[in-house]
Order: structure tokens, then sequence, then C-alpha cells
């Protein structure tokens, strides 16, 4: 019972801080194109 005490603020810790780190990487503009490294690996390139 005791170590409730430290694991539920320790894991909402954690989840704050998961949920910071994503909203910095959204606002840093990460995750506005998905596809394009996707398309990227398909696209036939024989420039190499």
């Amino acid at each position: 019972m005791e170590a409730l005490y430290i694991l539920v603020p320790l894991s909402l810790l954690v989840v704050a801080l998961a949920a910071v780190f994503f909203f910095i990487a959204d606002d840093g503009g990460q995750f506005d194109d998905l596809d394009g490294p996707a398309i990227r690996v398909v696209r036939d390139d024989d420039t190499v």
C-alpha cells in the first residue's frame, strides 16, 4: 500500500512529461508530413 504513495504520483509525472513532449513535437511541425517519408521509400530512384 505504501508503494502506491510513490507510484501514483510518479506515473502521473511520467504521463505529464509525455504530454509535454508530444505537444512540443506537434508545435515544431514534426507530424505535418506523415506520408512523405513512406512514399520516398517506395519511389523508384535509380540515381544511386
